[in-house]
């Protein structure tokens, strides 16, 4: 009987994976994927109980005891199929608040999508690939360019005897001025823009970089909501 409820989780467990691999084709093996879906449950079903019967001529406790545990099995994995987007959801908030500069990936593929949760200062901020080298960006739409601070140019290995003062800026401490450099790559997620315009601030005047309206206006959509930012390519 072991043998036997093996194959049959083996079983489930390759219908499991079928459906998530053909999750976006929408259908398994020439069927809707809600139909594979109900078919391999009853089927699951229907052999968990013929192993049962089989081996009726153990002990009535333990077959009770291993039917349950089967059932259990059964209606938590068909639970996590059927509401398998609020999950993806719920994992997309959990990993949102445990690191809310992290892009949450919506939608891959040709068009894809990202979300960034507001951290606790109440900005929006995100993590990104900067000619290979992470950066960590200060959402701003106020900000014309995006804006390098001193160290994260030199992270990304901008020469700063390159650099030339001489474009005037606004800051929160009043005027000054940067350098104008261009980055090979930019990516945010799976949103990947390559040779972009920014500026370089001077040692100790901006604190953290700066996403600005040159990027955000390269996307095909960007909402603002109360506590998360969607960006669409």
């Amino acid at each position: 009987m072991k043998l036997g409820l093996n194959l049959v989780l083996g079983a489930l467990g390759l219908a499991l994976v079928l459906l998530i691999i053909n999750h976006d084709r929408g259908q398994t093996l020439s069927l809707p994927n809600d139909e594979f879906a109900r078919l391999a449950y009853l089927a699951t079903l229907g052999a968990v109980l013929a192993a049962g019967i089989v081996g009726s001529h153990r002990h009535i406790g333990e077959l009770i005891r291993n039917l349950f545990l089967w059932a259990v099995i059964i209606l938590t994995l068909v639970a996590g199929w059927t509401w398998r987007d609020q999950v993806q959801d719920f994992a997309g908030d959990m990993i949102a608040s445990l690191d809310p500069a992290r892009p949450v990936v919506l939608t891959a593929g040709e068009s894809p999508e990202i979300a960034l949760r507001k951290s606790l200062n109440g900005h929006f901020v995100t993590d990104a690939q900067v000619n290979g080298t992470p950066v960590q960006f200060l959402v701003d739409t106020g900000a014309t360019t995006i804006a390098l601070s001193w160290h994260d140019a030199l992270a990304i290995g901008i020469d700063p005897a390159s650099l030339s003062f001489s474009v005037p800026i606004t800051t929160a401490n009043g005027s000054a001025m940067a350098a104008s450099v261009r980055l090979e790559r930019l990516e945010i997620g799976p949103i990947v823009r390559t040779d972009l315009r920014a500026t370089v601030a001077q040692e100790g005047l901006l604190e953290q970089s700066l996403l600005g309206m040159n990027f955000i206006s390269s996307l095909s959509s960007f909402e603002l909501r109360r506590n998360e930012v969607i960006m669409r390519d």
